[in-house]
Parts: C-alpha cells; structure tokens; sequence
C-alpha cells in the first residue's frame, strides 16, 4: 500500500473515459490518494460516451476529492507541492502538443507545468488518432524531457485509422510505480 498522493487528470479522449476511470478506481485501491482533475472540455462535456456530470460524480465518488477543472484550482499544485506524481489519461495529442510547447491554458497543462517544477513524475497515457501523424513530434520531444514517463502503447486499429494510438490503461499503475520508485520508463513502451 502506497501512502503517496496522485493526481489524476483527464482529457478530451471521451471514448477512452471509462478505461480511465477504471484506472483511477486502481490507484485509489493500491493505497494512493488520488486527486482527480479534468480538462475544462473533459469537464463540460457530454458525448455519446456518457453524460459528464456522471464521469464527474465517479470519479469524485472513488477518489474521495473533487475535480480540480480550473487554472485557478490547479496553479497550487507546484507551489504547495500536492502531488508525489500526476498520471494524465487520456492525454490527448492536443495538450501532448501545448505541454511539448510549454503552454499552460487548461486545468492539466498548468497541472502538469505547475508540478514538474518540483522535479516529480508526470505519466502519460497516450490517446490520439493522429499519434503517428501531427503529434508524433510532440511525443518523441516530450519522450526526451526529464520527469516525463509513458504508459505503454499501442496502434488501436491500423487498418481503419493509422496514426491512431491508445495506451494501455492497464498498466497505468505499473507505469506509474516505475516512475515514482526507480524513475524509470517501464518497457515495452510500444505494444
């Protein structure tokens, strides 16, 4: 049992939600506190994959704590050092590209930015139809920065959509425990 804090952030990848969600219910039941923040979007938006008020309520119902979804509410994160690690998942290829590029304009970027200041670990699951397109860029540039580890991923269908990739929310924990204990990225990183 682990008594380390995580924060735990979604993005706009609605049809990954409920494997997320999942993976949130995993950490809290490996011993972590979890403290669950969504993007803005994640956090307003109802989709053919569910109802966002009823992801909010999950999630705070497993974890105990309201969803950080606002600048205002994640900007402590950094200075009052409330995280041991952040896990982003989903993470979509748009913040893959604002937290390669350094901006901060949404609850999880400013999350992201706010705690690697303190030299702790970020863990990305990686979901996003262009992956091995636009924002294969952002993640070799982000595969490169310190502090930054992926959950193992994989192509979800190259058939039908090729640049597609999705991380393997299962070893979301797996990831997230080499990161915090060895600092190290678990491999394989591609599935």
């Amino acid at each position: 049992m682990s008594s380390k804090t995580v924060g735990f952030a979604m993005c706009g990848s609605f049809c990954t939600f409920k494997k997320a969600v999942a993976q949130a219910a995993e950490l809290k039941k490996r011993g972590y506190r979890v403290i669950p923040i969504m993007s803005q979007t994640a956090y307003s938006t109802d989709t053919r994959f569910g109802a966002a008020r009823d992801f909010i309520d999950e999630l705070e119902k497993i974890c105990g704590e309201e969803v950080i979804h606002t600048l205002t509410c994640a900007e402590p994160i950094g200075p009052k050092k409330l995280l041991d690690a952040l896990v982003i998942a989903p993470c979509t290829g748009n913040t893959l590209g604002k937290m390669a590029n350094g901006i901060t304009d949404t609850s999880v970027t400013l999350a992201a930015k706010a705690h690697l200041r303190n030299a702790r670990p970020v863990v990305i699951a990686v979901s996003t139809n262009d992956a091995l397109g636009a924002a294969a860029k952002n993640i070799g540039l982000l595969m490169n920065c310190k502090n930054i580890f992926f959950v193992p991923m994989r192509q979800d269908d190259c058939v039908l959509k090729p640049n597609s990739i999705v991380a393997d929310f299962d070893k979301t924990a797996d990831a997230l425990q080499a990161a915090l204990e060895e600092g190290k990225q678990i491999q394989p990183l591609l599935i």
